[in-house]
């Protein structure tokens, strides 16, 4: 079993660097070009990728071994219980190994009502396009921000409960602001960042 859920997992996360890479085969995250692409079509092709990865995470391996077949448990200390990662968790550590690669983007899961308060909205358009996402149901928030010395391209896409186990670990975490949650509601933000000088 625990070589089964150890392949599951490195199978989750290959799939999902494949698609990183074919999303961004020629590429530029510079402002577009007669020949390139643009900073949006590029933010929502990662979008594509990243929000695929997560739901098929969450529906078949975590909801259905967690809630369905109920053979493992997922856990914010998932090594030290040796049960799963939470989707945010496989998350963020493909975050910060895309990031650890300088691959010309950056994104994070941020949220309104976050249970890890570093999950946060920190900036003026984080916070203005989470609010926007929660406000709009199927559009997305495009802007440009500067960080430091640096411009970005800023998209900020609706991150969804897509399945009940989404919903139980929110709506039962003692840390959480919110015990509410339903399936399909937003949740908080994928936040893709394209510097552009």
């Amino acid at each position: 079993m625990k070589h089964l859920m150890s392949t599951i997992i490195a199978s989750v996360f290959l799939l999902c660097l494949l698609f990183l890479v074919l999303a961004l085969s020629g590429c530029s995250a510079e402002k577009p070009k007669a020949d390139g692409i643009s900073p949006q079509k590029m933010a929502d092709a990662l979008h594509a990728v990243i929000e695929s990865d997560r739901t098929v995470y969450t529906r078949n391996v975590v909801n259905r071994l967690v809630k369905e077949e109920k053979v493992i448990e997922a856990s914010e200390h998932w090594k030290d219980d040796k049960g799963l990662p939470l989707p945010a968790q496989m998350f963020r550590m493909g975050a910060e190994m895309v990031s650890e690669k300088d691959a010309g983007f950056t994104y994070s899961l941020l949220s309104m009502w976050p249970v890890n308060k570093q999950n946060a909205p920190k900036t003026d358009a984080e916070k203005t396009g989470l609010k926007y996402v929660a406000d709009n149901p199927g559009e997305n928030y495009y802007t440009e921000e500067e960080l430091g010395d640096i411009n970005y391209f800023t998209a900020i896409y609706a991150d969804t409960a897509v399945a009940r186990a989404c919903i139980d670990c929110h709506n039962k975490h003692t840390d959480s602001p919110r015990s509410d949650f339903k399936m399909g509601e937003v949740m908080g933000g994928v936040v893709v960042r394209i510097p552009l000088n």
